[in-house]
This record gives structure tokens, sequence and C-alpha cells, in this order.
């Protein structure tokens, strides 16, 4: 599985990092970074978890 964050989409809620802080942070302005693409099976449900929680849906997990 692989992470995509679309951060031009990012409305700076930080409800991803809240959610998945492994996975994403935020940059100075409060817009997410994406710190690991693929990230190890035991995060995906934090990743689903940011993926539900984002109000601008700007993340999502596809298959590769």
């Amino acid at each position: 599985m692989k992470v995509e964050l679309e951060a031009d989409k990012c409305v700076a809620s930080g409800q991803c990092v809240l959610a998945a802080m492994d996975v994403f942070d935020q940059d100075d302005d409060g817009i997410a970074v994406l710190l690991e693409e693929q990230p190890a099976p035991e995060l995906l449900d934090d990743v689903r978890e940011a993926i539900a929680v984002c109000p601008a849906a700007a993340i999502r997990l596809v298959t590769q």
C-alpha cells in the first residue's frame, strides 16, 4: 500500500498528524507533509483514520 497526499488541497487542520504521527507531519504553514509513503503494515489503521478525518480529502491509500 502507498499513501498519496495532495498537499495543495490541505487546509492545515492537523488531523492527519493526530491520527498518524509516524506517517504525517506539518510544515511551518501547517500544511501536511508525508513522512512515510509506504508505511509499515501496523500503521495502516492509523493511515485509514487520517484519511477518514481529513476535512479536505487530501489523502488516499492506493495499492501498487
